[in-house]
């Protein structure tokens, strides 16, 4: 159904690009209309207008929320706790995934919502604990919901460091976290999303598009849940099941990611992890330096989460979904592009 009321401000820069898109297929067929004697003028705007109309209709129209059901991970604080409460005000059964019930997050969210709502502890480096949850979603399923019909697998944790200086053990964490978790949740929950022919929705970054200096360990899972997704996709495609991508850009300073001094606790151990023929050849001087210049980026984000939010609930409700939803900054999106198109002398003369 569409959604009611319209207004420019509400399309987002997703669809303006497809609508870009639109006006390079209208110059094609005006130049061939124009050749085989059309008003060149006339195809154009015909086109130009008639596929903007489309794309931004098609964009307007949701699906009734009614007898749908929402599995979300990592829903104890930031994107997670918001698109839970989120999903929920549209009408939608959510099972928000927790790593206990007692963590602030849980708690706000069964005293703030008494149906519709179920917390379920799922830490997801746990087979034992995504079975129990699965186990639980199965039992409290409401009668008029087939299976589950979306899974967000939002849960994720994020470090930093050169490839030189991460411990082995803080690569194998974040993976065990970001990508085998994701997994793990997706291949407990796939009977029931094939049952609802729902959808799986995973969270990447803009660091699963392109590289950046001391950013490896988050941007190798982002790179892989990319490479996942794209797998699952098609092999969902005979079942009915939409394999969609969040990709996020720098929206750490809206998030409880980095809270605190979570990073110089990471810079700390990072620091007293390395041998000393590292120290000597890095410098604690350079050291600091790249941990004070990992704070600036992490403060100067964007600070208003609500496209993410848009994007997690598009995801779930639109009714003709994107493979892709490049939740970015236009400069993010252009270094995106430039990092697969560029040439590399360029690229990394511009940003490296």
């Amino acid at each position: 159904m569409a959604q009611n009321g319209f207004d420019l401000k509400d399309v987002s820069l997703d669809v303006w690009e497809r609508c870009i898109f639109w006006f390079a297929v209208s110059y094609v067929v005006a130049n061939v209309g124009w050749f085989i004697g059309f008003s060149w003028f006339t195809l154009f705007f015909l086109v130009l207008i008639g596929g903007c109309a489309g794309v931004i209709l098609i964009d307007r129209l949701h699906l009734d929320s009614k007898g749908k059901a929402v599995l979300i991970t990592g829903c104890d604080t930031g994107f997670g706790f918001a698109s839970a409460k989120k999903l929920h005000g549209m009408g939608y059964t959510v099972f928000a995934g927790v790593i206990s019930s007692d963590t602030d997050g849980a708690k706000q969210l069964q005293k703030e919502f008494k149906t519709r709502m179920y917390t379920v502890p799922m830490n997801v480096t746990s087979d034992e604990d995504v079975t129990k949850a699965l186990e639980y979603i199965k039992e409290n399923l409401p009668a008029d919901c087939n299976g589950i019909w979306a899974l967000i697998t939002n849960a994720g944790w994020s470090t930093f460091g050169e490839v030189e200086m991460v411990p082995l053990d803080v690569y194998q964490k974040i993976m065990d976290i970001n990508l085998f978790g994701s997994i793990r949740v997706i291949r407990a929950a796939l009977p029931l999303i094939r049952r609802a022919k729902g959808r799986v929705i995973t969270v990447s970054s803009m660091m699963g598009r392109f590289g950046a200096p001391s950013r490896s360990p988050y941007a190798c899972t982002k790179w892989a849940v990319q490479g996942l997704s794209e797998c699952l996709r098609a092999e969902m495609k005979r079942w009915g099941v939409h394999v969609a991508i969040i990709e996020p850009g720098n929206f750490i300073a809206g998030t409880a990611l980095y809270a605190g001094d979570a990073i110089t606790k990471q810079a700390d151990h990072i620091w007293s992890n390395l041998s000393e023929s590292v120290k000597e050849d890095y410098g604690k001087e350079e050291f600091d330096a790249a941990i004070k210049k990992m704070i600036g980026y992490t403060s100067g984000g964007v600070c208003d989460i609500e496209p993410v939010l848009k994007a997690y609930c598009d995801s779930v409700s639109h009714t003709v979904p994107q493979t892709r939803y490049q939740v970015m900054t236009i400069d993010e999106k252009v270094k995106c592009f430039m990092s697969t198109h560029a040439p590399s002398i360029l690229y990394d003369a511009i940003y490296n």
